[in-house]
C-alpha cells in the first residue's frame, strides 16, 4: 500500500510536471488508486522524467552557459550583478557558495528520482508490452544522460538506482565515476537501445521522445568521453545505419518554427510548447529560453532581449573565409539583417551577439512564447565524434570523410584544406569545427575538458587569458550548502 500510495504522489507531481503537448496525453483528474497500473499511468510518470531537462538548472539556462565558461562568448546581459555566477565561473574564482553550481549540482537529482520511479514500478505493470518497453527504455536513456551531466561536471557523486521512500537514509557518500559509467551510464543506454522504438516507429503524438538512435548517440559520445574510441566509432555507424542525415541548410536545425523541431538531423531535443500560463521563473515555464536571453539588449529583435552569451573577437576569428555558418550563427556589424532590423556593434559590450537561436517577434511576440527545442544531440555531432575517434586510432585518413561532410555544407568544400594532416594536425581541426559547428549549444566545456585529461583546456584558457583556470577548475566544486546537510559529501580537490 506504501508502494501505491507513494505512485500515485508521483503521479500528481507528473500531471502538473508534464513535458510538453505532445507529451501530455495523461488524464488530467487525479487517477484514483484503482488507475495506478494502466497504461496512461506509466506514461505519466515516464513524462515527468524529462521535464527537469527544461528546467534553467540545466538546458533553459545552465548548460549554454557553459560556453561562457569555456571561452566562446562573455555573459554580457546588464552588467553589475547580472549573471554574476556566470562571471564568476568564467573568470574562474567561483567557490562552493557559487549558485550556479548549485543548480547544475540539483539539476538532474529530479530527473534521476522519476527515472528510478520508473524503473521501480513500470516493469511489474500489467500493461500493453510495448508501451511498457518504451517507458522503460525512455527511463534508462533519460538517467543515463542525468548521469552522464553530473559525472562529467563534478566527478565521483552519489549513486541511487531506486526511488528515495521516507526513512530512507538521504545523506549518500560519492561513488567514484569509473562506477557510475559502468554501472549507470553505459548499462542504461545499452539497455535504452534495445527497448527503445526508432523515432519513425512513433506515431506524430510522441515525436521527440527519446529513441533508439538517441541512446546509440549518447553511446558514442560516453565511449569518446572515455577514450573507448572503436566502441564509439561503432555507435555512430548504428546512428548512419538508422537513416538520420544532415539537414542541408545548417540553419533548419534551429529556430521556433515547426519545422526546425525534431528534423532529419536531430537525435534527441529538449521540447517546449511556448502556450505556457506558468511564470517565466518557475520550473513549469514551458517557454524556451534561448531567443530571450541571447537576442541583443533592449534592441526589440525578439520578445526579451537579454543580451547574454556575446560572443568574443577570439571566437569570431575562428571563421575561415566562406563559412556559412558564420551569418548563421551571430550578428555582427554588415552581417545580413535579421527580420529586417540591422544589427550595429554597439548593441554588445564584445560587437556580436548570437543568432542562431533567435526567433522573430512574428512567431514569438514576447519574452514567454518561444516554442522552439534545444537540440541536444545531432548527427553532425556524430559525424564529428566519428571522425576524432578514427583520428585517435591512427586511422587518420578514414577521419577526413566525415569531417569533410559537416565542412561541405558549411560551405568548406575544398578536400584539400584537411587532407594530408598529420593526426595531431587532423586532432586541431576536428576540435576546431566542434567549436564552430557546435557553437553556443553547450558542447565546447565538455568537449576542452576531456582532451589529453583536461591539458587541452588548461593550455586553450591561458592562451585566451584566463590564466585564473587550473586543474582544479576542470570539475565544479560540491556546493556547500549541501555538505552541510549532508556531511558524507566530500569536496572536490582544491575547494
Amino acid at each position: 500500500m506504501k508502494k501505491i500510495i507513494y505512485i500515485a504522489t508521483l503521479l500528481l507531481s507528473a500531471f502538473m510536471l508534464s513535458c510538453d503537448d505532445y507529451l501530455d496525453k495523461f488524464p488530467h483528474e487525479d487517477p484514483g488508486v484503482e488507475a495506478i497500473e494502466d497504461e496512461a499511468s506509466a506514461i505519466a510518470l515516464t513524462n515527468a522524467a524529462y521535464q527537469p531537462l527544461q528546467r534553467p538548472k540545466l538546458y533553459n539556462m545552465r548548460i549554454w552557459t557553459l560556453d561562457i565558461i569555456a571561452g566562446n562568448s562573455q555573459v554580457g546581459a546588464g552588467g553589475g550583478d547580472d549573471g554574476i555566477e556566470t562571471v564568476q565561473l568564467a573568470n574562474f574564482v567561483a567557490d562552493a557558495d557559487n549558485f550556479a553550481t548549485i543548480d547544475f549540482w540539483r539539476g538532474p537529482n529530479p530527473g534521476i528520482l522519476y527515472c528510478n520511479t520508473v524503473l521501480a514500478n513500470v516493469p511489474d505493470m500489467d500493461i500493453d508490452e510495448s508501451i511498457k518497453n518504451r517507458c522503460i527504455g525512455e527511463a534508462k536513456f533519460l538517467r543515463a544522460h542525468y548521469y552522464f551531466l553530473l559525472v562529467q561536471l563534478y566527478g565521483d557523486v552519489p549513486m541511487s538506482l531506486k526511488p528515495a521512500m521516507a526513512g530512507d537514509n538521504l545523506h549518500s557518500r560519492r561513488v567514484g565515476k569509473d562506477t557510475i559509467y559502468n554501472e549507470v551510464i553505459i548499462p542504461d543506454l545499452k539497455d535504452a537501445i534495445k527497448l527503445l522504438p526508432t523515432r519513425e516507429e512513433y506515431g506524430s503524438t510522441d515525436k521527440g521522445r527519446a529513441s533508439k538512435g538517441a541512446a546509440y548517440g549518447m553511446l558514442a559520445k560516453v565511449y569518446l568521453t572515455l577514450g573507448q574510441y572503436q566502441n564509439c566509432i561503432d555507435m555512430c555507424n548504428e546512428v548512419t545505419k538508422l537513416g538520420y542525415t544532415l539537414n542541408p541548410d545548417y540553419s533548419d536545425c534551429f529556430g521556433g518554427e515547426a519545422k526546425n523541431k525534431n528534423t532529419a538531423e536531430s537525435l534527441f531535443e529538449v521540447q517546449y510548447y511556448g502556450k505556457t500560463k506558468a511564470d517565466f521563473w518557475s520550473d513549469e515555464n514551458q517557454a524556451c529560453w534561448l531567443s530571450t536571453y541571447m537576442g541583443p539588449r533592449n534592441q526589440s529583435f525578439v520578445g526579451g532581449g537579454y543580451g547574454w552569451n556575446q560572443p568574443t573577437q577570439e571566437f569570431v576569428d575562428q571563421y575561415e573565409p566562406g563559412d556559412l555558418r558564420k551569418d548563421k550563427t551571430i550578428l555582427y556589424e554588415g552581417c545580413p539583417a535579421f527580420n529586417g532590423k540591422k544589427y550595429l556593434s554597439t548593441m554588445s559590450m564584445t560587437g556580436y551577439n548570437v543568432r542562431k537561436f533567435l526567433v522573430p517577434l512574428s512567431i514569438s511576440p514576447d519574452y514567454n512564447t518561444n516554442e522552439a527545442s534545444i537540440v541536444v544531440l545531432r548527427y553532425a555531432d556524430v559525424l564529428l565524434m566519428k571522425a576524432e575517434a578514427l583520428n585517435e586510432l591512427g586511422s587518420t585518413a578514414d577521419a577526413i570523410e566525415p569531417l569533410y561532410l559537416v565542412r561541405k555544407r558549411a560551405g568548406l568544400a575544398n578536400k584539400s584544406d584537411i587532407q594530408g594532416s598529420s593526426q595531431d594536425q587532423m586532432r586541431e581541426k576536428i576540435i576546431k569545427e566542434r567549436r564552430i559547428e557546435l557553437a553556443f549549444e553547450g558542447h565546447r566545456w565538455f568537449d576542452i575538458i576531456r582532451i589529453n585529461n583536461g591539458q587541452y583546456a588548461l593550455d586553450f584558457l591561458h592562451s585566451i587569458g584566463k590564466i585564473n583556470a587550473s586543474r582544479k577548475h576542470l570539475l565544479l566544486p560540491i556546493p556547500q550548502k549541501d555538505r552541510d546537510a549532508n556531511p558524507n559529501l566530500t569536496q572536490n580537490p582544491g575547494y
